[in-house]
């Protein structure tokens, strides 16, 4: 047996020498219990005293194991050498068959125990360098011939690599209790005398041990004893007849082949019971918990509601106002323009009248200007027959003085006095004539001006029949303006109804403008609704309404709008 097989186990009248380990799943202490175990702690390590023999010990093995390893190798190397030789190999490579055999045994074992220290071992690797190990054995004691021919001689061949081997095992077994030490995990033996003494209960003992992670055979005896007692103590409390005991009372008993020890078991029962109410606060709490969110999500859909309530009454209250503008705006433009209209009909009537009266009064200026004319011309006509009066008056008077003078002036002197009179009624014609010529005159005057007063009437009266029809425009122009505004607040509700994006709501202005502009779609195929569409909405138009500098920008909007009307969009008129 060499050092690491020597169980670890402590004397009976010594203290436990690891603590326990609870098996997974296990409760923990709980106070109050019948009695209080300490709960699992990492094992500590038992780093034993090093004194001198110790020292030396490992010295001597090292040195030891090291002579052994080498002797060995030297004396494979140089048979298998030799073998390889006489096997058929070349002079070449027949010294590197023995490094190639020995060096993978090394290697393997080398890996192997790095693994282990890793925590991560791999038994492949120990398989095959048993393997090699076993062929190096063989390949050197079948080296000198026939193994049965001489045995001592095939042995004396294969005993070193056999002791390498051994010296390695020993060294992979004592970096193996010390990683399990170091990790808390190394395990105690149970001692030959008690598979001998007890060989029915000691597989069960030993069972509990290895399922339960039991790794201290002292703790594993004490909780043995533990169970013992307190069966002892239940005998006695219900008078030897454990089938009184209540179910919570027999829990050590049920309990103990599962790891428990019979504090643990005794702890159970309030333990669950705890943990059954923690699992209950915790249903409760998911419960309030989820009740806190259903209502803070129900207050937040509540609040998003009235918010998106409150930007609709937004939205109508400017639609409805804006519509508002329009109506009162298209109200006072109509009564403006009827205002106009009446004022204009007024002033209209009012220069017709003074017009009328102005040609009244003119007709009579004229008219006293006629006759003053007249009574000129009769009076100049009355001065010429005076004077022709006279000079007849005279010539007579002159006939007369001749006459009575006694016929005593000549006959060239009356003949002298009648030319005079002749020429004085020459005179007197003349007079006449231009007095007729001023008539004439005057007439043709109240003709020209006849002429212009009714140019002028038929010049205001067109004037004031294009007033009529600006006005009957703009009120049109306004009932128009306040039909589109009309338009323009039932789309926006439908619009806002129906939660469009602001660029579909773009797209459906387009079209409305293209409407208010008087296009007409029907009947039109997607083409034509594009052209018809782009003749009455150019890009302008649409970077105006929608402040947009790009011009592809603008025309996107067009052919999207003339597709929505191609697919059968109509605004509600």
């Amino acid at each position: 047996m060499t050092i690491t097989d020597v169980s670890q186990t402590a004397a009976p009248d010594t203290p436990v020498s690891y603590p326990p380990v609870a098996a997974s799943g296990t409760p923990e202490q709980v106070s109050g219990t019948a009695r209080s175990v300490s709960r699992p702690d990492k094992r500590k390590t038992i780093k034993p005293k090093r004194d001198r023999l110790m020292t030396a010990l490992s010295l001597a093995a090292a040195i030891g194991g090291t002579l052994v390893g080498a002797i060995g190798f030297a004396m494979s190397y140089s048979t298998l050498a030799k073998v390889a030789l006489s096997w058929g190999f070349s002079a070449g490579l027949a010294p590197w068959f023995p490094v190639g055999v020995d060096a993978s045994i090394i290697a393997f074992l080398a890996l192997d125990l790095y693994l282990i220290r890793k925590n991560t071992p791999w038994p492949l690797l120990r398989a095959a360098a048993h393997a090699m190990t076993g062929a190096t054995i063989w390949f050197n004691a079948s080296s000198q011939g026939e193994i049965s021919a001489d045995p001592v001689k095939a042995a004396s061949h294969g005993v070193m690599p056999i002791l390498f081997v051994i010296g390695v095992e020993a060294a992979r077994r004592l970096i193996i209790q010390k990683a399990r030490l170091e990790a808390g995990t190394a395990s105690d033996r149970i001692p030959l005398h008690r598979w001998i003494l007890s060989p029915l209960a000691t597989p069960q003992f030993y069972r509990r041990m290895r399922l339960y992670g039991v790794t201290s055979y002292p703790e594993m005896i004490r909780r043995q004893q533990d169970l013992i007692a307190y069966k002892q103590w239940l005998k006695r409390k219900h008078r030897g007849d454990l089938r009184k005991a209540s179910e919570d009372e027999r829990l050590p008993m049920q309990m103990a082949a599962h790891g428990y020890t019979v504090a643990q078991a005794l702890a159970m029962p309030e333990q669950q019971e705890r943990e059954a109410e923690l699992r209950k606060e915790e249903a409760e709490r998911r419960r309030l918990d989820a009740e806190t969110r259903q209502e803070l999500a129900r207050s937040q859909a509540q609040a998003d509601r009235l918010e998106a309530e409150g930007k609709l009454e937004a939205v109508r209250a400017r639609v409805e106002g804006e519509t508002g503008q329009a109506r009162a705006h298209a109200r006072a433009q109509v009564s403006a323009a009827e205002r106009a209209a009446e004022l204009e009909e007024a002033a209209l009537n009012t220069a017709v009248i003074a017009e009328a009266r102005a040609r009244e009064a003119e007709a009579d200026r004229k008219t006293a200007d006629e006759r003053a004319a007249q009574a000129e011309a009769d009076l100049r006509a009355a001065e010429l027959e005076r004077q022709a009066a006279d000079k007849r008056k005279e010539a007579a008077e002159a006939d007369r003085v001749a006459a009575a003078e006694a016929q005593a002036v000549e006959t060239a002197e009356i003949a002298e006095a009648r030319k005079r009179a002749t020429e004085a009624d020459r005179a007197a014609a003349e007079t006449a004539r231009a007095a007729a010529e001023i008539l004439r005159r005057a007439a043709e005057a109240d003709r020209l001006t006849a002429e212009e007063n009714e140019r002028t009437a038929t010049a205001d009266a067109n004037t004031q029949a294009a007033r009529k029809r600006e006005a009957e425009t703009e009120y049109a122009a306004a009932e128009r303006r306040l039909a589109a505004a009309e338009i323009e607040r039932r789309a926006a509700e439908i619009e806002d109804t129906a939660k469009l994006k602001p660029r579909e709501r773009a797209l459906r202005k387009v079209v409305r403008m293209a409407l208010a502009a008087g296009a007409v779609f029907v009947g039109l195929d997607a083409d034509g609704i594009h052209r018809e569409l782009c003749r009455v909405v150019s890009i302008a138009d649409v970077q105006r309404e929608f402040d947009v500098s790009s011009t592809d920008t603008a025309s996107k909007y067009r052919q999207e709008a003339a597709e929505l009307l191609a697919n059968g969009y109509r605004p509600e008129q």
